[in-house]
């Protein structure tokens, strides 16, 4: 049988997408000069929203209630 997340694990996930994000865009993103300024940034975006609706759309929201 297939394992869905719940609620908690799936908020958890994305919190940790989120520092990751964070630590990536400080040290290689947007104006930091990796990868010719902005390319960097705009990779790491489009990145982190495949990475979020992947979470989002396969987490069980209501095993919580």
């Amino acid at each position: 049988m297939y394992r869905r997340d719940g609620c908690l694990e799936g908020l958890f996930k994305l919190f940790l997408l989120n520092v990751v994000f964070d630590w990536l865009q400080d040290n290689v993103g947007f104006g930091r000069g990796g990868c010719q300024g902005c390319g960097c940034g705009i990779i790491l975006l489009m990145l982190f929203m495949c990475l979020a609706c992947q979470i989002v759309f396969q987490t069980d929201w209501l095993i919580c209630f």
